[in-house]
């Protein structure tokens, strides 16, 4: 099996309004970050579920992206530059919280990545 889907984020700019919008159609509870935009859904326990994330981010109007899981960060940034996509946000780490990064595929879509801990 290749790199499984681990994570998620819907961003736009009313982040506030978003979290108002997936609670009450969905039944999402968040977790609001310190100091940031932006509000953690936890995966329920015993389910083939994943967490996500709802927030705002200045440079975009929406984007939704998809976090999958690898072993190395670098290795996997490096594939995707030999093969015709290019890394938008590079290895970044949020201690004690999470490593990623994201890529742009040859076709323009935007997908991140999480280093396995």
């Amino acid at each position: 099996m290749g790199a499984p889907v681990v994570w998620f984020e819907i961003l736009g700019k009313d982040s506030e309004g978003l979290r108002n919008f997936y609670s009450k159609i969905l039944g999402w509870e968040f977790q609001t970050a310190p100091n940031m935009d932006y509000s953690m859904i936890s995966a329920p326990e015993g389910e083939n579920a994943i967490g996500g994330g709802v927030g705002s981010m200045p440079e975009v109007d929406k984007l939704v992206t998809i976090y999958a899981q690898v072993k190395s960060i670098d290795d996997t940034l490096a594939e995707v530059e030999k093969n015709g996509g290019r890394t938008i946000v590079p290895r970044t780490v949020i201690p004690e919280m999470v490593t990623f990064a994201q890529f742009m595929d040859p076709q323009g879509n935007i997908v991140g990545i999480i280093e396995a801990m």
